[in-house]
């Protein structure tokens, strides 16, 4: 019997040695960054942040109007614009969404997918791509007598890379390409190009603060419109994510805040809003 001992225990200790090292392969993997945002946009610009899988968000977006009126429109309150947006997680990596804003009355259908991931002692970035598709329905055939149905198309292309640097601060870099069949300013041409800079610093266990701010790289010269630039804070509470903020732009959609913002931080003409989303 002891001989038998003898002649197993090698064969014991190996097979031991080889499950310890399945278990160390195991807990040495892939470990992944998360939370680099807390909610699905900085303020204007979307984040890398998406829904899981199976999971459905509801979004409710308000912009007041400027606050520049002042008491005359109550700050804003009288000419809000509303965006309702739904969310559903397909997977952890792919998201589709519709939604309408009563700016333009436009309705949009969305998707968003995660291309690479910010690991740990890996690779240092998230990489996710939105594409979208609006259709604005406020365009009037009769102050637009030769409007077609495709002149109220717009598409937008982005590819959103974010980094969390640490615990606190996460940035982003957004380039973006934007096409509106049907533009107001005459010079200005259909597709458009934007950079987007953006990042949030978490103050507290629940607080951040966040920003972005949209480069248009091929404005027209005559355009009355302005790059956006917005700040706001977010606050985590329980199951939704409130968002509030101000910013220069008052449109929701991408192609509108990038081509149509019209607000002007150095004269006080800004919008407050605020972003609420639940998770279902």
């Amino acid at each position: 019997m002891k001989y038998l001992i003898i002649i197993l225990f090698p064969i014991l200790v190996f097979s031991q040695d080889n499950l310890l090292n399945e278990i160390d392969t195991d807990s040495i993997g892939k470990q992944y960054e998360i939370a680099a945002f807390k909610g699905l946009k900085i303020v204007n610009f979307e984040s890398t942040k998406l829904v899981a899988k199976d999971e459905f968000t509801f979004i409710v977006s308000h912009r007041f109007g400027t606050i520049k009126n002042g008491i005359n429109t109550f700050f804003g309150l009288d000419d809000a614009v509303t965006r309702l947006n739904f969310v559903f997680g397909i997977s952890d990596g792919l998201n589709i969404g519709v939604s309408r804003s009563s700016f333009q009355k436009i309705y949009e259908s969305s998707l968003k997918y995660r291309l690479l991931r910010q690991e740990k002692n890996g690779f240092p970035f998230t990489i996710v791509g939105f594409n979208a598709i609006l259709i604005n329905t406020a365009l009037d055939k009769d102050n637009l007598p030769k409007l077609e149905f495709k002149h109220r198309l717009g598409y937008t292309a982005q590819l959103l890379v974010s980094r969390k640097i640490n615990t606190s601060l996460s940035l982003e870099l957004a380039p973006t390409f934007f096409h509106d069949n049907y533009v107001v300013i005459d010079e200005q041409n259909n597709s458009q190009f934007a950079l987007g800079f953006g990042g949030r610093y978490k103050l507290r266990k629940r607080w951040s603060i966040n920003a972005d701010y949209g480069w248009h790289l091929n404005r027209a010269d005559n355009s009355p419109f302005k790059n956006p630039l917005s700040i706001g804070f977010d606050l985590e509470t329980g199951g939704h994510v409130f968002q509030m903020h101000f910013t220069n732009a008052q449109p929701m959609n991408t192609n509108g805040f990038l081509g149509q913002g019209s607000g002007d931080w150095s004269d006080g003409n800004i919008y407050f809003g605020f972003n609420l989303s639940r998770v279902f």
